[in-house]
């Protein structure tokens, strides 16, 4: 989950697995997967910023292997 800031200054959480497209138009504004679009106050970097961490803290990023890479964290 990420928190966010709405335009009247309200923060909201999000759950950032539902976030389908992060655009700047110039207005920050993130298309989810149902097709709604929220407009938030933070920049378009600083959302794909807190969804990677988010990312991380669920351990969705960093444990896929590309083809041929061994798993250097299992011993042989």
């Amino acid at each position: 989950m990420i928190q966010l800031t709405n335009f009247n200054g309200e923060t909201f959480t999000l759950n950032a697995l539902y976030i389908e497209r992060i655009q700047s138009f110039p207005d920050t504004t993130l298309t989810l997967f149902n097709g709604k679009k929220l407009v938030v106050r933070e920049t378009e970097q600083e959302v794909s910023k807190r969804s990677m961490q988010f990312f991380k803290t669920i351990g969705l990023v960093g444990f896929q292997l590309k083809a041929g890479e061994k798993d250097e964290s299992k011993s042989s």
